[in-house]
């Protein structure tokens, strides 16, 4: 038994022995632990060029947006402009020619507001010109600009070389596939002889050795072994071949050369990669500043317009409204309800009336009545006037009531809406 033991102890660690042998010997034609510390580096720097090359991306990307919606803006605002131009020159128009009779109020306003229309549309035009020429055309040089797209020609070359590299190795390893083959079944050498040593501890030999050696050896033989005669026996004569060596070598060669490639385009990429990241980073934000910033300069200016012009206007209502009524102290009481039919049956006022002597008139001037034989009037109502007298007072209907009251105190209207008219009755 101790015999069985030993045997397969020193099996193990013969098999153990050769198979680290042939894994070293292999490991050492590619390059050993060198290579896999180079191709640790060069895992990195493939992942720092993949994030660049989404981060420009990205950055790219919202250049574009940003010009575009400026763009649209611009176009948007141009046709804002043109309007309010239009808008101005009415208002102008209509305050210089004063066609109204009863007084230049509104004329003033129109011209008012065509003054600040022109302020207002001066402004819009400044900042649709600050929007294109600090916005717009720099981020799109930069979106088309060469630095962005040699970092980028950069990085598909690193990678086509890459893909290259990776496919040189795999044909080393198929150059090599021989090597690797024997190592596969030393490996499973290793197994057996390590199952074999656990058996023997628990005195299991006798019966298992006769129950797995048939078994090992099926599994080997006859195709596989046979396999292993012929590939041992081709590497043999292949460690002489001066073809295999020359191949080989070359194989190693081109892949080295294709690494020292790879390395140089991958720092070369990845150095103008981050320097266009930084730039990229650092415009956008500086254009969008500049973008917040005449906004907000036009939005303030406009805002001053506006209140000045609110402020005059104001002031032109308040001047109307805190007019004096036309005086009424000096003028005579009104006549006796009763003579209405009979004193001033053919007086009409300024001459005009219409077939029926009636016409109506809007209120322009609060009245409050004195007197049982007077109308009480509110600015807006509209009264049937049926007759006006020579000094001064008229009289009318308004909402059921009838009534005198002062003359100058309404405007006549030849055209009332008809909701207007229904108030009066």
């Amino acid at each position: 038994m101790d015999t069985f033991r030993k045997q397969a102890t020193k099996l193990r660690e013969q098999v153990a022995k050769q198979q680290q042998a042939v894994f070293k010997q292999f490991a050492g034609g590619l390059g050993g632990s060198d290579s896999n510390v180079a191709d640790e580096v060069e895992f990195y720097q493939h992942k720092k060029l993949e994030k660049l090359y989404i981060s420009t991306r990205a950055g790219k990307h919202f250049q574009r947006d940003i010009v575009r919606g400026v763009e649209g803006y611009i176009v948007t605002g141009s046709k804002q402009l043109e309007i309010g131009a239009k808008l101005s020159e009415d208002s102008r128009k209509y305050g210089a020619e004063n066609t109204c009779t009863t007084g230049s109020t509104l004329s003033k306003a129109a011209l008012s507001y065509s003054r600040a229309c022109a302020q207002i549309e001066k402004e819009r035009g400044n900042l649709l010109k600050a929007l294109g020429t600090q916005v717009a055309e720099p981020l799109r040089a930069m979106v088309v600009g060469a630095p962005l797209e040699d970092a980028r020609h950069l990085a598909q070359r690193y990678d086509k070389v890459r893909q290259e590299a990776e496919a040189q190795r795999s044909n080393v390893w198929c150059i090599s596939s021989d090597t690797v083959f024997l190592a596969s079944i030393f490996s499973k050498l290793v197994n057996f002889a390590s199952i074999l040593s656990s058996l023997l501890k628990h005195g299991t030999l006798c019966c298992l050795i006769i129950i797995y050696l048939p078994i090992f050896t099926f599994r080997f033989q006859p195709r596989q072994v046979i396999e292993v005669s012929r590939r041992q026996a081709k590497v043999r004569e292949s460690n002489g071949n001066p073809e295999y060596i020359l191949k080989m070598e070359a194989a190693e060669a081109k892949l080295n050369e294709l690494k020292s490639n790879m390395v140089t385009l991958g720092k070369e990429a990845a150095a103008a990669m981050t320097a266009v990241e930084a730039q990229q980073q650092r415009l956008t934000l500086q254009r969008l500043i500049t973008m917040v910033e005449a906004e907000r300069n036009y939005h303030q200016r406009i805002l001053q317009i506006l209140d000045q012009l609110e402020g005059e206007m104001m002031s032109e209502r308040q001047r109307i409204e805190a007019s004096p009524s036309p005086a009424i102290n000096n003028m005579p009481p009104p006549p006796p309800y009763e003579e209405v039919n009979g004193l001033f049956a053919s007086q009409t006022y300024d001459g005009s009336t219409d077939g029926m002597g009636y016409f109506l008139g809007e209120v322009i001037h609060s009245y409050q009545a004195e007197s049982d034989v007077e109308l009480t009037l509110s600015v807006g109502d509209y009264v049937v006037v049926r007759k006006m007298s020579s000094n001064g007072w008229a009289e009318g209907e308004c909402k059921g009531n009838a009534g005198w009251f002062p003359a100058g105190y309404i405007e006549r209207r030849d055209r009332v809406l008809a909701s207007k008219v229904a108030e009066v009755f």
